[in-house]
């Protein structure tokens, strides 16, 4: 029984991973609060602070955020087999979808109908990504953390105001996290 249970949740995991990646276009910061949606307020199997964790470790690994994100979260939820069921549910889709698309390459470059709805698709990215740094962001300010507040506000305005490397901001950012962790752990 415990067996078709398993089965059943690498299938729904396949599913998922594989159908947010199909019907996303913007990349890993678009696919987030999708994540969020499907595993954490649908299906229940994470809980979103640990969608935040993952969401930051995504972000400040090598690679796709959107892969990153599908292998941490798979492991979480089914371990080794769980992050491979979930790297081809996130890739598998883009491959096909753009090997389509090389194959009609001139007849896709020189359409103004598929300019426009690539043009479009932009717009409506802009708002996903609006309503991650809404969402994730205000529980951030939620928390009433000073810290966390003041370290949102300066990587804010350390990448859009003064246009440092991204990079460098996670890097600060990471930073911070452990000198308050290990400092949160010595008052315990």
């Amino acid at each position: 029984m415990i067996e078709v249970q398993k089965k059943q949740k690498l299938v729904k995991l396949f599913a998922s991973t594989f159908y947010l990646s199909a019907f996303t276009f913007g990349g890993g910061y678009v696919i987030i609060p999708l994540m969020k949606k499907k595993f954490v307020d649908e299906l229940h199997w994470v809980e979103e602070e640990e969608m935040l964790d993952l969401t930051a470790i995504a972000q400040s690994s090598p690679g796709a955020v959107a892969v990153n994100a599908s292998i941490i979260l798979g492991y979480r939820i089914a371990g080794a087999v769980g992050a491979l069921i979930a790297i081809l549910g996130t890739v598998l889709p883009p491959l096909i979808i753009l090997s389509v698309i090389s194959l009609f390459y001139t007849a896709f470059r020189e359409n103004p109908v598929v300019n426009n709805v690539l043009r479009g698709m932009q717009a409506g990215v802009a708002a996903v990504i609006c309503d991650v740094v809404i969402s994730m962001g205000g529980n951030v300010v939620k928390e009433k953390n000073i810290l966390s507040i003041c370290i949102l506000l300066g990587a804010f305005v350390a990448s859009y105001i003064w246009n440092v490397n991204v990079i460098l901001i996670v890097l600060v950012c990471g930073a911070l996290g452990a000198v308050r962790f290990l400092m949160g752990r010595r008052k315990k």
